[in-house]
């Protein structure tokens, strides 16, 4: 019975997570995944404590497979997220750089 709930849990859980993500805004897209960053992290920090109180080769192994895929989750959100944050900069910042490195390249 206890694995037919979670199961059922999980499935709920699914579906409305995509609900509510295909919901959003194009413009929220950037703060969201912030905020899902910082998520992330304290889905890590468990994952670590759980890899810690682990007692079998079993939970030892899941746990440090959602160690590992916590990482990557994160590592990539923030990529992503570093990626978005420079695509609001505009052009004009960006010709101002390469203005200035080449400056600089010619009086060396």
């Amino acid at each position: 019975m206890d694995a037919i709930a979670i199961i059922s849990i999980f499935v709920l859980a699914v579906f409305v997570g995509f609900e509510v993500v295909s919901k959003v805004s194009s413009t929220l897209h950037t703060p969201l995944m912030s905020g899902a960053n910082a998520i992330h992290g304290v889905i890590l920090v468990g994952a670590i404590i759980v890899a810690d109180h682990s007692e079998t080769n079993l939970e030892l192994g899941l746990s440090v497979a959602a160690i590992v895929l916590a990482t990557i989750n994160m590592v990539g959100g923030f990529v992503v997220t570093d990626r978005m944050l420079e695509m609001f900069k505009g052009k004009a910042a960006s010709g101002k750089n390469g203005a200035q490195d080449k400056s600089a390249g010619e009086k060396k």
